[in-house]
């Protein structure tokens, strides 16, 4: 499942990018992160009147009364002519899973689906963040960067691979969130790699958005879901709501469209399954009427599941100046 340090991770990856500095390891950010847990939970055990501060999801503070998020801010769709629905992938191979990539959250018309995928500038608009050039790298990058060497060999989660969806949120001074870009893919992506990769596309090379400038790092929210057990649906509806995210694809005006929706949007839009699926259909450029969805040629359904996590600006920058304390102070890392 996803964790806070994966979305750790992902900042430091984003901040180092407009800094053009080296970011950390996904090792070193889950190591310094569980440090960090360990000495706030022996300062709150030394000092009961200090309160633990919640790490943990960036939902926890919105307004009461606030309106659910629309659709597109948990969502991500693909569409395409192909009978699969395949979409281009970003900086990966094609692989020999049954689920294909997908692209970012943006619904296309009939007559645009065909060309509907991460454009090609998303490569090398990313790479140019992936790696500072030597000549601008801070002199504590040395250090910190040789934490985490005692693991000589990964763990094996570590090596686990995972279909995931980065997404960044602004949130407002009155708690209001708004999305600022998704991207993901179906293809299983070895974590480190894949969370490094998306966390830039979707900053930088989300379409419907500018790229992510650094004045708006203090506003930014990110949220990390690692997708699993993907099964073929019976029929449209047969998939649990608040368990199951959906992955249609069907057959309208000669193409092949489709459209994916996490498992927590359903419930959060207060939706039915079949007002799920009309949603889902519209956002992948269906215009039919709504009563006439089960009519919609090859109509087909895949449900998977996922469990996301997420922070905030405020709880990365707290742990990341305390990991350049660390650094400043010289203490050993390893």
């Amino acid at each position: 499942m996803a964790t806070v340090a994966h979305c750790l991770f992902c900042f430091d990856v984003l901040s180092a990018g407009l800094e053009r500095r080296e970011h950390l390891t996904l090792p070193q950010v889950e190591d310094l992160w569980s440090r960090y847990q360990n000495r706030a939970e022996q300062a709150a055990q030394s000092d009961p009147t200090l309160e633990e501060p919640d790490h943990h999801g960036d939902d926890q503070d919105l307004e009461d009364g606030e309106d659910p998020l629309s659709p597109s801010d948990h969502d991500l769709e693909e569409s395409s002519s192909d009978e699969e629905g395949l979409a281009a992938t970003v900086a990966s191979p094609p692989s020999t899973l049954r689920i294909p990539t997908i692209s970012h959250l943006q619904a296309p018309s009939p007559a645009s689906a065909s060309t509907s995928s991460i454009p090609s500038s998303v490569s090398d608009s990313s790479s140019r963040f992936s790696s500072a050039d030597p000549a601008s790298k801070t002199s504590s990058s040395t250090s910190i960067f040789s934490f985490g060497r005692r693991s000589k060999q990964p763990s094996p989660a570590r090596r686990e691979q995972y279909p995931l969806f980065v997404t960044w949120n602004t949130i407002s001074t009155r708690g209001h969130k708004s999305l600022r870009g998704c991207i993901g893919t179906f293809e299983a992506q070895e974590l480190a790699s894949g969370l490094e990769n998306y966390a830039l596309t979707a900053a930088f090379d989300d379409t419907r958005f500018s790229p992510i400038r650094s004045v708006e790092l203090p506003t930014l929210a990110n949220h990390i879901t690692l997708l699993h057990t993907f099964t073929p649906c019976a029929h449209p509806l047969d998939w649990s709501l608040g368990t199951h995210g959906l992955r249609i694809s069907f057959t309208y005006h000669g193409r092949r469209y489709g459209a994916t929706y996490l498992p927590d949007v359903a419930v959060e839009q207060g939706w039915s399954k079949e007002e799920t699926i009309v949603s889902l259909m519209r956002k992948a450029g269906w215009t039919g009427r709504s009563r006439d969805w089960s009519t919609v040629g090859d109509l087909k359904a895949v449900r998977y599941e996922g469990k996301g996590e997420g922070c905030r600006w405020s709880t990365y920058r707290d742990w990341r100046d305390w990991v350049n304390k660390l650094e400043g102070e010289g203490v050993d890392k390893r």
